[in-house]
């Protein structure tokens, strides 16, 4: 079998696949690796655009591994496997949500947690600062359970697999909630003399910026007493599917086969933008479709260098003549305690860079990666990158205290690959 994730750029061969449905089925498949010297990791849904899930032992396929097990006031307690689309409807019909999350739903939770999934959010952070209690599978085969006030918890939260399997999760959750949604035009020239009141000002903001121009998409979502405005099925079907993939698709293979038209069609783009207004259930809001396959960078820098991070960038694609077609993202957090969140311990904000799947363009990242890691930038853990753990371990106060847990936990390196060998040394 051939693994191979949802942006095509990451394939493994594993020796074995299993498709475990409780935690004993890891365990006996923790124990089994452990006894024929093989590795062994579970991969989620592929979203990652890194090598984290890839294996030569035993892949884990989690799709037997789904539900909730249990619902207790703010708590819901869901298998490790559960799409996060799947959780938001269940959650949904009792009333409940969590307070925020990224734009991809096909993701598993437990893929999604581990590798540093999050939102954009004034006050409320990623997945991993939703979440109240993990349960995983170590390297000896003893199934563990790690809450808040031990180390265990603030280093698995975020944990790349190096630690355990986990088996289970269990999220606050809160009464389910309306957001205002409000999508507009601005300059970035406008934008980059404005954010600090724009980040004030609300609770969930998200802005893309369109190479060769100076024209941002900027996403502001706040929580709304009602009653819901949601858009109509034909508006929703416009923007969400034909214009944002159906469009958008067309116009990348056009500027793949003609880059020269690029900057025009990033100029037609710009001007077609219109403001939109609606009232939605909170997961709705939160959650994109992404049809075009794209590879992605992204690099959370603290919130004071954003300024910066993004005229360094602008400057760098005019200079160097890049023809890019897919926008540039801005998201901010607040501060995590998780320790290998790319918050940990600072407010921050995030520049993701993409690039269409057919046309990868490896200088782009390159620039774009000396720009962020000169302002101290901390890479998402599932996508591109080629920072080591010489350069994590100076960026993240905790990371000596990660790896001497995982030495502890995970001494022969049971969990291990190649991408967690260049990351955790």
């Amino acid at each position: 079998m051939v693994f191979t994730n949802w942006a095509r750029n990451q394939t493994g061969s594993p020796a074995e696949v299993r498709a475990p449905a409780s935690a004993e089925d890891v365990v006996r498949a923790v124990r089994d690796a452990a006894a024929s010297g093989r590795r062994v990791r579970m991969v989620g849904t592929g979203h990652s655009f890194t090598g984290v899930a890839l294996t030569d032992g035993i892949m884990l396929r989690p799709h037997a591994l789904t539900g909730v097990t249990s619902w207790a006031g703010d708590r819901v307690t869901v298998r490790a496997g559960t799409p996060l689309r799947v959780l938001n409807e269940l959650l949904d019909r009792r009333g409940l949500a969590l307070a925020n999350m990224g734009d991809i739903t096909e993701q598993t939770v437990a893929g999604a947690i581990q590798t540093g999934t999050h939102g954009t959010g004034r006050d409320s952070g990623g997945l991993a600062d939703q979440v109240a209690e993990l349960e995983l599978v170590l390297a000896d085969g003893t199934i563990a359970t790690a809450a808040p006030g031990e180390e265990l918890f603030d280093a698995a939260r975020v944990g790349l697999g190096a630690l355990g399997v986990l088996t289970a999760v269990t999220f606050r959750v809160e009464p389910a909630f309306l957001l205002r949604h409000r999508r507009r035009r601005m300059p970035l020239s406008e934008i980059l003399t404005s954010l600090d009141e724009l980040t004030a000002a609300n609770e969930h903001l998200d802005f893309f910026w369109l190479p060769h121009t100076d024209a941002c998409l900027v996403k502001t979502n706040n929580r709304d007493p009602g009653p819901a405005r949601p858009p109509s099925a034909a508006r929703h079907w416009l923007d969400a599917v034909f214009l944002e993939n159906t469009v958008f698709g067309a116009a990348c293979a056009v500027g793949a086969r003609a880059p020269g038209l690029i900057p025009r069609i990033n100029a037609a783009s710009a001007a077609a933008l219109g403001d939109v207004e609606s009232v939605d259930t909170s997961y709705k809001v939160f959650t994109a479709r992404r049809d075009v396959r794209f590879l992605e960078m992204e690099y959370a820098v603290p919130r004071e260098r954003l300024a910066q991070a993004l005229r360094e960038t602008r400057d760098l694609i005019d200079r160097m003549d890049w023809k890019i077609t897919f926008p540039v993202e801005v998201r901010v957090t607040p501060p995590s305690d998780a320790w290998l969140s790319t918050a940990y311990g600072r407010t921050s904000a995030y520049v993701a860079c993409h690039i269409y799947r057919p046309t990868p363009n490896p200088a782009y990242f390159e620039g774009v990666e000396e720009i962020m890691t000169r302002l101290e930038g901390r890479p998402h853990w599932g996508k591109l990158h080629t920072r080591d753990a010489g350069y994590l371990a100076k960026v993240y106060p905790r990371f000596t205290d990660f790896t001497d847990l995982r030495d502890r936990l995970d001494p022969g390196r049971l969990f291990s690959n190649a991408y967690l060998d260049r990351v955790l040394g």
